[in-house]
C-alpha cells in the first residue's frame, strides 16, 4: 500500500467486513488493524477512536456522538425540535436514506451490519444522550424519542406515506417536536401505591 488513499479503502473494508462478523461492540481497533495489515497506529492516524472508524465504515454523513453535545448545550428547551431537524437533515443524504431503507426492508434484526448500528446507536448516542438528560428514567425517555423519530424517518423516506413524504422540514418540525420533547422532558410520576 502507497498512498494514504488506500491504507483508508483497506482499513474501511477491513472494518465493514469486522462490523459484519462481530458486531459494532466486539469490533475493535486493533482488530481491524490486523485485518487490515497495518498497525493500529496507523488506523489511529486516520480515525481518532472506535466511534470515528465506526462512523468512516458505515458511512455515516456525520458522527451522532459528537452531535449529542451540541444538541444538549442550549438545554433542554427546543431539544425536540434541535433532534427532528437534525434527523430530517441527517436523511437529506441519500445514501443514508438508502441506508435506512435496506434496514427496514431487512427488518431491523435481520443483517448484521443493522445490528451494529442498532449497538452504535445505544452505545454511543443513546446512553450519551440519557447520561446528559439527567434523569431517573432518561434512557427509556431517549429510546422512546429514538423510536419515534425512526418511524417517522421510515414512514417521510422510505414508505412515502403522504402527505408526509412532501411536507416540508418545518411543517414536520411543527408537528413531532412537541412529542418528541414531551418524550424527553415531561414529568414522570410513579405508579401509586397498592392500598392495603
Amino acid at each position: 500500500m502507497s498512498s494514504s488513499e488506500d491504507i483508508t479503502r483497506q482499513v474501511l473494508d477491513a472494518a465493514r467486513a469486522a462490523y459484519a462478523r462481530r458486531g459494532y461492540l466486539n469490533t475493535t481497533i486493533k482488530g481491524v488493524a490486523a485485518a487490515a495489515g497495518v498497525a493500529p497506529d496507523v488506523v489511529r492516524r486516520y480515525y481518532e477512536n472506535r466511534e470515528a472508524l465506526f462512523v468512516a465504515a458505515m458511512r455515516l454523513p456525520f458522527d451522532p456522538a459528537m452531535s449529542i453535545a451540541q444538541l444538549m448545550a442550549p438545554g433542554l428547551d427546543g431539544l425536540g425540535e434541535r433532534l427532528v431537524r437534525i434527523t430530517l437533515r441527517m436523511l437529506d443524504d441519500p445514501e443514508t436514506r438508502e441506508q435506512l431503507g435496506e434496514m427496514v426492508r431487512d427488518g431491523a434484526g435481520a443483517s448484521r451490519a443493522t445490528a451494529s448500528l442498532r449497538e452504535f446507536l445505544e452505545a454511543e448516542v443513546v446512553d450519551r444522550a440519557a447520561g446528559a438528560l439527567g434523569v431517573p428514567d432518561a434512557r427509556m425517555r431517549v429510546t422512546l424519542a429514538t423510536s419515534y423519530l425512526l418511524g417517522i424517518a421510515s414512514t417521510r423516506y422510505v414508505l412515502r406515506l403522504e402527505p408526509l413524504a412532501s411536507a416540508t422540514e418545518d411543517e414536520v418540525v411543527r408537528l413531532v417536536a412537541p412529542a418528541v420533547q414531551a418524550a424527553l422532558t415531561t414529568p414522570t410520576t410513579p405508579p401509586p401505591r397498592p392500598r392495603g
